[in-house]
């Protein structure tokens, strides 16, 4: 399945340049080894997408808990995926 993701700028290039190969991510939404996330470029910004996409199969996927990114209120209710890319 493919699930499409906003991206800020500055993690789309790593992505794009293969120097991230990882993504931490809200866990709300539904995900599983062997899906295909496509990352949209989004600047916060400006509020509009660039266009540019990237497309990168989940390779490991693992569910847990954080609180630096998130409000405890989110993280309690979600938690987080680990994404490692193929």
């Amino acid at each position: 399945m493919e699930i499409k993701k906003k991206c800020w700028p500055q993690l789309f290039q790593l992505i794009l340049d293969g120097k991230k190969n990882f993504d931490l991510r809200l866990a709300d939404f539904e995900l599983k080894d062997d899906d295909t996330i496509v990352y949209e470029e989004w600047d916060p910004k400006t509020k509009k997408y660039s266009g540019r996409i990237v497309k990168k199969e989940v390779k490991n996927l693992r569910k847990f808990k954080v609180t630096e990114f998130n409000s405890i209120q989110d993280i309690e209710k979600f938690g987080h995926y680990a994404i490692e890319f193929k």
